[in-house]
């Protein structure tokens, strides 16, 4: 789905059109400017990069199972919420109980009544579903 709406013409013009982060009350807090990658992150362990979510627990899981090293999940740390200096006592056990599935790609047949865009009809053609 990435690579669709990363390559999709008419998403992309949709994606044009949507409004731009607001604060919904008055806030001291910066509106962010850069957004984080929060698609792929580096191993923990030994630097490799661009790895998804998936493709990091099996990098981890293939090449670090027996490493007793603490590190600090890149996925948590990535997000706003997350903590860069919290070192996971067991950081395989913390990918696969908290990273189990990524939540942009967990719900693809079911979208919010509030979503912005119309769905795109090569999408929805793709997945063979109905997005009433």
């Amino acid at each position: 789905m990435r690579v669709h709406v990363s390559s999709c013409m008419k998403v992309q013009e949709q994606m044009a059109t949507c409004p731009k982060f607001v604060p919904v009350v008055p806030t001291s807090q910066p509106i962010p400017s850069a957004v984080p990658n929060r698609s792929t992150f580096t191993c923990p362990y030994c630097g490799a990069r661009n790895l998804d979510q998936q493709e990091l627990l099996k990098h981890c899981v293939d090449n670090h199972r027996s490493d007793p090293n603490r590190v600090v999940c890149p996925i948590c740390s990535a997000m706003p919420w997350g903590d860069p200096s919290y070192k996971s006592a067991n950081f395989l056990q913390h990918l696969l109980h908290r990273h189990k599935f990524s939540y942009d790609t967990f719900v693809v047949g079911a979208q919010p009544r509030s979503w912005p865009l119309s769905p795109c009809p090569c999408l929805r053609q793709q997945l063979g579903g109905s997005w009433a």
